[in-house]
């Protein structure tokens, strides 16, 4: 070994005890300098490894009692796995067998939740195409942002955050291509079918003024027979040290929400919003209680410079939705997600 390579293993060395990792000796998968078999050593990283397979096949028994924390832990699960590759590095340099072995666990756990979201949909599928967009009630184009929504000839759109001052661009430009529409409140929803039976639904928490009006329902008619086509716009969440992952009133009114869809009296349904949460958190079972998750594709939303979750949803009843995806960044602080829905 060269004086170079020499300087470089010690500095590995003293690198990874300040870790708290003891490598074996160079070349070795035997026993190292205290004598630990390659199957006694790295039970540490084993552990570690088990308790990450645990919370992604058991995440729902996570407790959401305090800071709700099994629904902060729910909206980031996806990323979860980057702690594979992070054990298997420390298990190679520990040249533990043990470790190795025990990241088969959350490899598997992963791949189950999540291996069938990576396939990209093959082929061309026919049906309406559907865009969902918080548009940002500080988006200083909204004229350019409908023109990049119309790029993907959409047969529905479903805006949220909609200003009373913006609202006659996305008007003017959308009509292009979707000549029926209906806003209530902040939310929008434009159509290339006929709307009828348009009205808003009440999804508002205890507490809010009168003035919150931020979900929709519509009827489209289509030429596949009439569809019912909501829009909503769940309150945001925060998270900070003090009450950890704040999500009451956005849990609220996803109860409302699936009470609406509960007695929804069309067949086939549609759901767009910015929901502010994932299909894994469980703040929104009540919503997905009535209607399906969509098919491939992690078409991350928010936030737009650097999206590490799909808070905005584009779910169905009735219906299959596919070839998910998100869109090129707009003036909105959320990337536009769009999916073929197969009525």
């Amino acid at each position: 070994m060269s004086d170079a390579d020499e300087h470089r293993t010690a500095g590995l060395r003293s690198f990874t005890q300040r870790l708290g990792i003891r490598l074996p000796v160079r070349g070795s998968w035997g026993t190292d300098q205290r004598r630990h078999s390659r199957f006694r050593r790295g039970r540490v990283l084993a552990v570690l490894a088990v308790l990450v397979a645990c919370l992604l096949a058991f995440h729902s028994a996570v407790p959401n009692t305090v800071g709700r924390i099994g629904s902060l832990l729910e909206t980031f699960l996806p990323w979860l796995g980057l702690a594979v590759p992070l054990l298997l590095v420390a298990a190679l340099l520990r040249r533990s067998v043990t470790a190795l072995v025990a990241l088969l666990l959350p490899v598997a756990a992963w791949s189950f939740l999540f291996a069938p979201l990576l396939p990209p949909a093959s082929g061309e599928q026919s049906g309406l195409v559907a865009v969902q967009h918080n548009v940002s009630d500080v988006n200083t184009d909204p004229a350019g942002t409908a023109r990049a929504l119309l790029r993907v000839r959409p047969d529905l759109v479903a805006l949220e955050e909609v200003t009373p001052a913006a609202l006659p661009a996305y008007e003017k430009e959308l009509a292009r291509h979707l000549p029926y529409h209906a806003v209530v409140g902040t939310v929008g929803l434009w159509s290339a079918h006929p709307l009828e039976d348009v009205r808003p639904v009440d999804i508002k928490p205890r507490g809010f003024g009168p003035g919150w009006n931020r979900a929709l329902r519509a009827t489209a008619v289509t030429p596949q027979g009439p569809v019912a086509v909501h829009v909503a716009h769940l309150p945001s969440v925060r998270l900070g040290p003090r009450h950890g992952f704040s999500s009451a009133w956005r849990d609220e009114s996803a109860r409302l929400l699936g009470a609406a869809l509960a007695v929804e009296k069309e067949a086939r349904v549609i759901l767009l919003g910015d929901l502010n949460g994932t299909v894994d958190d469980r703040g929104l079972d009540p919503v997905l209680a009535h209607v399906g998750v969509a098919g491939p594709g992690f078409a991350f939303s928010w936030p737009a410079s650097f999206p590490v979750a799909r808070i905005d949803q584009i779910l169905a009843r009735a219906a299959a939705v596919a070839r998910v995806r998100s869109l090129p960044a707009t003036g909105s602080d959320h990337l536009p997600i769009a999916a073929t829905i197969t009525l």
